[in-house]
C-alpha cells in the first residue's frame, strides 16, 4: 500500500476522531470540566443509528446520509439532558463532583446500550453506498471520502457559526470567561447547554461515521474518550483547532503503524509518543492559545 493510499486511509479515519475531539473540547471550554461521557456519547451516536437504520434502509437510497439529521437532533436532545442532569445541580461544587457525575452517566449509557443491544458488534449502514472508487493510482471506499466530506462540512460549519455569529460570540464568550459574559448579560446557562448539545451532536455523528467501517460494542467509549484526550493534550489543553489537528495526528500514526507492524503495536507507539510529548513541549502544538484562555 503506497504513502498516499495510507495518509487518505488515515484522514478519513482522522475526520472522525476530530468530530469526537471536537465536541469534547467544546464543552470541556464551556464547562470547564472535563465529560468522561463523551466517549460512550459518541458510542450512543452509533448505537442509535443502527437502532434507526431499519426504519430508513427500506426507502431511502443513502440510508447514512438521511440519518444523519436525526441523528444529530436526536444526540443534541440527549446532550442537553446530560447537563442538566450531570453538570448542572453540581457546577458550583468541586469538579471532582462532575467527574464522578459524568463517569455514571457513561456507565449508564453502557449498560443501557448491552440491555438493548446486546454485546456484540454492530455496524451502522454507510452514508451513501458501498463500493470503491478509483482515483488515478489510489482505490478509495466511497464511505472513506463521505466522511472526509461530512466531517469537513460540520467543522466548517462550527467554526462559521463561533467567527461570524452573534450566537457564536457569546459562546466563546462564555468558554473564555463566564464571569465576564454573565455581567455583559449574556444567558451564560442557556450557552453552557447549547455548547453541551452541540458537542454531544457532533459525538453522535461521530458514532454514526465510525459505527459502518469499524463498528460499535456498549464498551467502545472507553477508548474513544482516550483517543480525544490524547487529541486535546497533544493539540494544547482548550485549542479548538489543536484538537482537530491532534485526532488526524493520531489516526495517521495509528494508520501508518498498524500497516507497517500491528495495531497493538500502533498503540502501544501512541501512548509512548504521548509520554514524549508531555515531557518535550507538555502545553501542545497550539500552547499559546491555552495559556492565554488560562
Amino acid at each position: 500500500m503506497t504513502i498516499l493510499q495510507l495518509t487518505l486511509n488515515g484522514l478519513a479515519l482522522g475526520a472522525a476522531y476530530a468530530l469526537v475531539a471536537l465536541g469534547f473540547v467544546l464543552v470541556l471550554n464551556a464547562a470547564g470540566a472535563v465529560n468522561f461521557a463523551h466517549g460512550d456519547l459518541v458510542m450512543a451516536g452509533g448505537m442509535l443509528a443502527v437502532a434507526l437504520a431499519p426504519h430508513i434502509t427500506s426507502f431511502w437510497p443513502a440510508p447514512g446520509l438521511a440519518l444523519l439529521p436525526l441523528v444529530l437532533v436526536l444526540m443534541a436532545a440527549l446532550g442537553l439532558a446530560v447537563s442538566w442532569l450531570a453538570y448542572l445541580p453540581l457546577r458550583g461544587r468541586p469538579h471532582v463532583s462532575v467527574f464522578i457525575s459524568t463517569i455514571a452517566v457513561g456507565i449508564i449509557l453502557q449498560n443501557g446500550a448491552n440491555a438493548l443491544f446486546g454485546g456484540e458488534p454492530r455496524a451502522a449502514p454507510p452514508l451513501l453506498w458501498g463500493g470503491t472508487v478509483a482515483l488515478g493510482p489510489l482505490v478509495v471506499s466511497v464511505q472513506s471520502l463521505a466522511i472526509l466530506a461530512v466531517a469537513a462540512l460540520l467543522i466548517g460549519a462550527q467554526q462559521w457559526v463561533f467567527a461570524r455569529t452573534q450566537i457564536g460570540r457569546r459562546l466563546r464568550a462564555t468558554a473564555q470567561d463566564p464571569e465576564m459574559a454573565r455581567a455583559c448579560g449574556i444567558p451564560v446557562t442557556a450557552m453552557i447547554l447549547a455548547t453541551f448539545a452541540l458537542g454531544t451532536a457532533y459525538a453522535g455523528a461521530a458514532g454514526l461515521l465510525l459505527a459502518n467501517q469499524f463498528f460499535v460494542t456498549p464498551t467502545a467509549g472507553g477508548d474513544l474518550i482516550l483517543k480525544a484526550y490524547i487529541a486535546v493534550t497533544i493539540g494544547g489543553w482548550g485549542s479548538v483547532p489543536g484538537a482537530v489537528v491532534g485526532a488526524l495526528l493520531i489516526a495517521l500514526f495509528e494508520v501508518g503503524v498498524s500497516a507497517v507492524l500491528s495495531y497493538p503495536v500502533a498503540l502501544g507507539a501512541l501512548y509512548a509518543t504521548l509520554l514524549v510529548i508531555l515531557v518535550a513541549r507538555p502545553q501542545g502544538l497550539f500552547g499559546e492559545a491555552a495559556r492565554r484562555r488560562a
